[in-house]
């Protein structure tokens, strides 16, 4: 049973340690793939509060203006950003596209990443 799933096994897909750069840019796709997923999740589980009636909506409307929400959206649009471009870099990646250049990609992929929140961030808290 040497290929047999285990806790061990499951926390080394995510563990940084004694690998390449390029292989940071794999667990962080991987984090943010499962934080839009549970994003997901949970919006449907919200959206589906929605069907009780205007109560219900007009509760939701202000529980998402609340700060802690806004928050949460910024960095649900921080994944996607950082799952989106990251991603393109592994399909090029995949492709056999730059693959010397896997670093430089990567600090490309963090500072669009940065621009693109730092936009966002500037709309959403900033009220414009």
């Amino acid at each position: 049973m040497k290929d047999a799933p285990s806790a061990k096994k499951l926390l080394y897909w995510f563990d940084p340690r004694y690998r390449g750069m390029a292989s940071w840019g794999f667990i962080l796709n991987r984090i943010t793939g499962l934080g839009l997923l549970l994003y997901l999740v949970l919006h449907l589980i919200v959206l589906s509060q929605l069907t009780q009636g205007a109560q219900a909506y007009d509760s939701f409307v202000t529980l998402m203006k609340s700060p802690i929400f806004i928050t949460g959206e910024l960095l649900v649009i921080a994944a996607g950003i950082i799952h989106g471009l990251n991603g393109i870099r592994i399909g090029m990646n995949s492709f056999g596209i730059a693959v010397r250049y896997q670093f430089i990609m990567l600090v490309i992929v963090a500072l669009a990443s940065g621009v693109g929140i730092i936009f966002f961030a500037s709309r959403m808290l900033g009220g414009a």
